[in-house]
C-alpha cells in the first residue's frame, strides 16, 4: 500500500494560482489558507506575500469569511451563537469580526429557530417525568451552542 503523496509547491506562482482556486471555491479564513500553504511546503516568507496577494485580489477576506461561517452554520446546521463563536475563535477570526458576524443572526430568527429544534427533540424524548425531560431538552439546547438563559425563556414560553 502506497501512502498518499503530499503536494510540494516551491513556485510562489504556482502557489498564489492554487490559493486562488482554493479560496474561489468557498470562503476560507486567513488561517485555513496559511495552514494549507504550509502544508503544501513554502516557506514562512512565500506564505505571507500570497497571503497578502490574495488579500489585495479580494479572494481572502476575513469579514466575508465571519459572515458566511455565521450565517451558514446558524441557518444550516441550526447551530447557536455559542458555538459558532468557538468555531470562529478555532479559525483565529478577530474577536471584533466575530461580534460584528454574530449580530447580523435576527434575534426573532434565533428564537424560531432554537424552538423548533427543542419541538423537533422533544418528539424524540421518551421521559415521561417534566424535570428530567425538561433538564435533557436544555442540554440538548446548549450542546448545539445555546445560552442557558434565552434556552430557559424559550422552554417556558413553549411547554414542552
Amino acid at each position: 500500500m502506497e501512502a498518499s503523496k503530499k503536494i510540494k509547491i516551491t513556485d510562489i506562482n504556482t502557489a498564489m494560482a492554487k490559493a486562488e482556486h482554493y479560496c474561489a471555491y468557498q470562503e476560507r479564513s486567513q488561517q485555513e489558507v496559511r495552514d494549507k500553504l504550509y502544508e503544501w511546503g513554502l516557506w514562512p516568507d512565500a506564505v505571507e506575500n500570497v497571503i497578502t496577494g490574495l488579500i489585495e485580489n479580494n479572494f481572502l477576506n476575513e469579514e466575508r469569511f465571519a459572515r458566511a461561517y455565521t450565517l451558514g452554520k446558524f441557518n444550516q446546521k441550526g447551530w447557536g451563537k455559542i458555538k459558532i463563536k468557538q468555531g470562529l475563535k478555532f479559525k483565529r477570526v478577530s474577536p471584533a469580526l466575530i461580534k460584528k458576524s454574530l449580530s447580523m443572526i435576527d434575534p426573532d430568527n434565533y428564537l424560531e429557530k432554537l424552538t423548533k429544534i427543542l419541538e423537533k427533540k422533544a418528539a424524540t424524548i421518551s421521559e415521561k417525568e417534566p424535570f428530567k425531560r425538561h433538564y435533557k431538552l436544555q442540554q440538548y439546547a446548549l450542546s448545539r451552542g445555546y445560552e442557558t438563559d434565552v434556552t430557559a425563556d424559550v422552554l417556558k414560553a413553549s411547554n414542552l
